[in-house]
């Protein structure tokens, strides 16, 4: 018996790294799992673990910054297993760089596959979480940084949804619907783009980590979205997470 049996999940971005690892660990727990992301194939392959490992799982393709994608999806999943009660906003689209060096199209896909798909997801998800649902929505230690340099477009998406979380907690807690967000730092495509863009600074962050590694997205990332899912996180809401080694603490 898990913890999460009876449970329905949405999962964006769970095609590879945090998303799939968070993925499989909700999976583990008993969680029937909606795994979506923009390419099928990739979620495909998450769906297919998930089964062989004896759970169950639905692979769709869904591009969060369409907001008519993310109706579509939603529907499906409440149609093909009768109701939600997980949702995790895990898709984003990094743009790292300057500020002189982010274009306007790459500042726009980061806030449009970040907080506004979170919104929206947030907002269709809803009317079917209504007493019993639970949001996870990932943040960042980005934006804790004492120096933003190269990362302030990224941070600032991240933080926007830092703050949607924190509103819709308030605004929905008498809906029984608890939000939360955790700020996570793992083995990631996202992580390793960055380590290739700047190195220097890749591995001085790695330096800074008080547990000296990165975190697995599947065995370190997971049972803490599964813990804030679960009946025992039942009085916490509004809360920001770091599952990150101690490295938000440090600055």
């Amino acid at each position: 018996m898990g913890v999460l049996d009876g449970d329905v999940a949405l999962v964006t971005g769970a095609g590879q790294g945090i998303g799939r690892g968070i993925a499989l660990a909700l999976a583990a727990e008993g969680a029937r799992v909606a795994v979506v992301g923009r390419t099928l194939s990739t979620v495909s392959d998450t769906a297919a673990e998930i089964v062989r490992r004896g759970g169950e799982a639905l692979a769709l393709r869904c591009d969060v910054t369409d907001a008519r994608q993310i109706e579509e999806t939603v529907s499906e999943v409440v149609s093909v297993y009768g109701g939600l009660s997980i949702l995790v906003n895990n898709a984003q689209i990094p743009a790292h760089g300057t500020l002189l060096d982010v274009g306007e199209s790459a500042y726009r896909d980061g806030m449009d596959s970040g907080p506004l798909a979170a919104w929206r997801l947030m907002r269709t998800c809803h009317p079917h979480l209504k007493g019993h649902g639970a949001i996870v929505n990932l943040g960042s230690a980005a934006g804790m940084r004492s120096d933003l340099s190269g990362s302030g477009v990224y941070a600032a998406a991240k933080e926007a949804v830092r703050v949607l979380t924190r509103t819709a907690a308030c605004e929905w807690g008498g809906d029984g619907i608890r939000v939360n967000a955790i700020l996570p730092l793992a083995s990631s495509p996202a992580m390793d783009e960055w380590a290739e863009l700047d190195p220097q600074a890749h591995d001085e962050y790695l330096r800074s980590i008080p547990l000296g590694r990165l975190g697995d997205a599947e065995t370190d990332i997971g049972p803490a979205v599964v813990f804030l899912c679960s009946p025992a996180a039942r009085y916490i809401t509004g809360h920001a997470l770091p599952v990150d080694g101690g490295q938000a603490h440090l600055r």
